[in-house]
């Protein structure tokens, strides 16, 4: 398989997914998406791999959706936006095996989400999570609305939405939003000990506990198609346009424009 936005490698029962546009901070667009969807899609089909690591090439893990397609959205382009999302997210929570996000840097928006979908995750001690979407005009419907209130509870959550501030991996780690932290240069070491420690247990018997883990993605789905509906109104609305156009020139957007 070539891949143009990732990296791939299977070696020892772990497949390492790369994410590999480092400079513009890992941001994904549409091939991004097909790409992580076909390579997760592979892992999960090999009977050699029994885990699966999620990680970012240069100081982002992944910092959410390319801004240069996200403010070309309209409904249209934006409903096949969605649906790919939703795809890619209900794949990485069906698949049997275990998905690791070691966490290497800056992992915002779309991207922390990226990480809410994996099973486990490790932080480099220099990694900066959060989430952006309001600060642009969008919204993060896309799993951090769903999944956050469940590992950092319903108030920490509504902080982090709304806030849009940007926490530390100790911060992370201390409401419950990753699972270790570790010193930067240890970080694959880290997520590596984790996969060797499952790729010991029985498959079957991991492959089960994550279909249970994951019981509640029933409602996931039915959430995610209900947010990508709320996202349709959202992408080329006029606030999303002062959000993305401020953005891209570098400065504050004015959303007061819309509250009188």
């Amino acid at each position: 398989m070539e891949f143009t936005d990732i990296l791939y490698q299977k070696e020892s029962g772990v497949a390492t997914l790369t994410l590999n546009r480092p400079n513009v901070l890992n941001v994904f667009r549409f091939e991004t998406i097909a790409e992580l969807s076909q390579a997760f899609e592979d892992a999960d089909k090999d009977p050699t791999i029994g885990v699966v690591i999620l990680t970012g090439n240069g100081k982002a893990f992944c910092c959410g959706g390319d801004i240069s397609v996200l403010s070309t959205l309209d409904r249209n382009t934006g409903r096949e936006w969605n649906r790919k999302l939703v795809e890619l997210a209900m794949l990485m929570r069906g698949i049997s095996k275990p998905i690791i996000a070691a966490i290497n840097g800056y992992t915002v928006g779309g991207g922390n989400e990226l990480n809410l979908f994996c099973d486990l995750s490790i932080a480099s001690d220099k990694a900066i999570l959060g989430q952006a979407g309001p600060k642009i005009g969008g919204c993060p419907l896309w799993g951090a609305t769903q999944l956050l209130p469940r590992l950092v509870g319903d108030k920490r959550a509504r902080e982090i939405v709304m806030l849009c501030d940007q926490y530390t991996a100790h911060e992370a780690l201390q409401m419950g939003w990753i699972n270790k932290v570790v010193p930067h240069e240890e970080l694959m070491e880290a997520a590596l000990e984790f996969a060797n420690k499952i790729l010991e247990k029985a498959p079957q018997s991991i492959a089960y506990a994550k279909l249970s883990l994951n019981y509640e993605s029933d409602f996931l789905y039915a959430s995610l198609t209900h947010g990508g509906a709320i996202l349709e109104n959202i992408w080329g609305s006029e606030q999303f346009i002062e959000g993305t156009n401020a953005f891209k020139e570098k400065r504050k957007p004015n959303f007061f424009q819309f509250r009188q």
